[in-house]
């Protein structure tokens, strides 16, 4: 297995990344469930049968080398909460490992918005990219109409590149087989230290002070 494919489990102190597979279905299934009104734009399963075709789908992608799918497990009670991926590996000609690399397929339970579970994440995963794949640059993509979402993305320190018109396929319910706007995001290497700043200061103010279970330097690995 090509090493950007192999990710070790990513340790938050809100958040566990953990490679995705058949045993998150059920959970993944109530997350997805309990409230979908905030999922009028984004691939999100429905029902245990949807949830366990969701999970066959990702791990097959990622068997084909495709992308790197997770599930989002919540620390305080263990519990898969949504999902998030890499994928859109790029590589120069000649190189086997990827200057870029996009996140996204991206969701979580109504009841896990808000807590600092997806700046975490995000924090996690962006670190990884950056300190351990060595990656220029890393995307991330939304519906244009998604404003919910692009305010989210905004709020990691991406930079907005603009909109692509008709550039890929539509999630939003009675839209399938249609092509939608994507709104177009990036942080890049000179911009990570920024942008990690930017993460961990939200992160602290969504806290307590003192309390370690949401500190969240705690319980990470030295980057450098």
């Amino acid at each position: 297995m090509s090493l950007h494919l192999d990710v070790p489990v990513l340790h938050g102190t809100l958040v566990r990344l953990e490679k995705l597979s058949g045993h998150h279905a059920d959970q993944l299934a109530a997350a997805a469930d309990d409230d979908r009104s905030a999922f009028g734009f984004t691939w999100v399963p429905h029902g245990k049968a949807g949830a366990g075709q969701y999970v066959r789908t990702q791990l097959g992608r990622a068997q084909n080398g495709e992308l790197v799918p997770f599930a989002q497990v919540r620390i305080a009670d263990g519990r898969a909460v949504g999902s998030t991926s890499y994928f859109n590996f790029r590589s120069l000609p000649g190189s086997a490992a990827p200057f870029a690399v996009e996140i996204g397929f991206t969701w979580l339970a109504t009841s896990a918005q808000g807590s600092g579970i997806n700046l975490e994440a995000k924090l996690l995963l962006l670190t990884h990219a950056f300190e351990r794949l060595g990656v220029a640059r890393v995307d991330f993509k939304t519906d244009a109409r998604n404003e919910r979402s692009r305010r989210a993305i905004a709020g990691l320190g991406a930079r907005f590149e603009g909109v692509l018109r008709s550039f890929g396929p539509s999630w939003a319910p009675g839209e399938e087989g249609r092509l939608r706007d994507c709104a177009m995001y990036s942080v890049i290497a000179p911009d990570w230290s920024a942008c990690e700043n930017q993460l961990l200061e939200r992160l602290e103010r969504l806290g307590r002070p003192g309390d370690a279970s949401v500190d969240p330097r705690a319980g990470r690995s030295s980057r450098r």
